[in-house]
């Protein structure tokens, strides 16, 4: 199954930004159904009757920063090992009845939480529900299945991690950037711990997070909470409610000094140039700069009208590509991060040196009303096209409340980001860029011997 890095988990914020800034009435971005079953489960029901299809997604609050030291990736292959039957249907059965009845279906595995969705018609919803919730339960492993997965996921890490050079420097980034947080492991795992996972392990980790109280039903699509909830009773209600889980993580302390992390790769083709900062999120630290840290990003590094495009690509002309992005949605420490990709002949010196540049006049001037103003339209602007993405919203619901937030807090979004002003978009980057301890990467194409 496919695997999402943090840095691509974090799109569910983005669709947040961007779906937040609707034209329609006030204070409603979503306007979901919700309702919770007895034994603990949160339902979430999404209406868009546009067409008679249906997203269907169970969402598990636990992660690869759940993990046990010792257990990298274990949250990732169980994921794989969720398809491989049941004591009521076996394997392959899941995945053959959802390509019979014209379904697609994926799942994922991030650090905060790991996911399982189809899309299929709405009357195979039924269907799709039974045969979830039977899994979340009744999952059959043995070590004869475990070892071809686990050589499957080493695979993978083989193809996407270690014959990736942005993807190497990608680990040892995290792994310098968070001094003792465990977002600086690899979702995928390492390669030694993997080939350590076994069913006894495994088991236990299922049978610890993969419970109704631990899990979120979100459906999108041509449903309402009328016609769902006798349906996420009937499949889900009767499923016993796991152990209550506390996820306690460990906190970052301050860094001390800053650090370079550099990789020389003769399969590097477009060298690569960024500095990463420590910041809050909705959930961790100073939670109060999460929404100016959004506009922020947006002013600084968010397209083609931003500080860092107009001056590194457009003005300078020194760069291909340039700009900033953060994401709020963690359950841990955020991040801020500048990046930008050199035009050839360009050194990195010159990039780091523009960059710098700029983060100073930010912290010194902070920024204009003008750009509030305009990076406020830009969001706007993309909400229309954002908000009628099917799956946004099931996405953006997801992240959010397995990471500890509320329906709420997505429905005023608008609300909040419309009390950012230039005074706390000058507070918020002061707190996390001024002064701060960074981690500045580069990624060099290694020269011909």
């Amino acid at each position: 199954m496919r695997m999402i890095s943090k840095c691509v988990a974090v799109f569910a914020l983005v669709a947040v930004v961007a779906v937040a800034w609707s034209e329609r009435a006030a204070a409603k971005i979503f306007d979901p159904e919700t309702f919770m079953l007895d034994n603990g489960m949160q339902v979430v029901v999404i209406s868009n009757a546009r067409a008679p299809v249906v997203r269907h997604m169970v969402w598990y609050k636990v992660g690869a920063a759940d993990e046990a030291p010792g257990e990298t990736g274990i949250a990732h292959l169980l994921e794989h090992l969720m398809f491989k039957g049941t004591t009521n249907y076996g394997p392959g059965v899941f995945s053959g009845q959802v390509a019979r009845n014209g379904g697609q279906e994926n799942a994922f595995t991030s650090y905060d939480y790991t996911a399982y969705h189809q899309t299929i018609a709405k009357d195979r919803l039924e269907m799709m529900m039974k045969l979830e919730a039977d899994r979340m339960t009744n999952l059959v492993i043995s070590e004869a299945q475990v070892a071809p997965e686990r050589d499957v996921v080493l695979e993978e890490r083989r193809s996407r991690v270690d014959n990736s050079p942005s993807a190497q420097l990608r680990e040892q980034v995290n792994a310098a950037l968070y001094l003792n947080y465990p977002y600086r492991r690899p979702i995928i795992g390492w390669e030694h711990e993997i080939r350590a996972l076994d069913v006894d392990r495994i088991l236990a980790f299922y049978k610890r997070y993969y419970a109704p109280n631990n899990a979120v039903l979100i459906v999108e699509g041509d449903v309402t909470a009328e016609e769902l909830k006798p349906l996420a009773e009937k499949y889900y209600g009767v499923i016993p409610r796991g152990p209550e889980i506390e996820r306690v993580r460990t906190t970052e302390p301050p860094a001390r000094a800053d650090k370079r992390v550099v990789l020389e790769h003769e399969r590097v083709t477009q060298p690569a140039w960024s500095r990463r900062f420590i910041a809050p999120s909705y959930r961790y630290g100073e939670t109060e700069h999460a929404y100016a840290l959004q506009v922020l990003a947006e002013i600084v590094g968010g397209g083609p009208s931003s500080r860092l495009h107009k001056r590194l690509v457009l003005d300078d002309g020194i760069a291909l590509s340039a700009g900033s992005y953060y994401g709020a949605d963690d359950l841990g420490p955020a991040t801020f991060v500048f990046y930008a990709s050199p035009k050839p002949g360009v050194g990195m010196d010159r990039i780091e040196a523009v960059i710098t540049d700029e983060i100073a006049k930010l912290l010194a001037d902070g920024i204009t009303p003008a750009e509030l103003e305009g990076a406020i339209e830009r969001m706007r602007n993309n909400a229309v096209f954002a908000r009628d993405d099917f799956g946004t919203a099931a996405r953006v619901f997801g992240s959010t409340l397995t990471t500890g937030g509320t329906v709420d807090e997505v429905e005023n979004w608008l609300d909040r980001i419309g009390e950012v002003s230039v005074e706390s978009v000058a507070a918020a980057a002061k707190h996390v860029l001024d002064g701060k301890h960074h981690v500045t990467a580069e990624l060099l194409a290694k020269p011909q011997s």
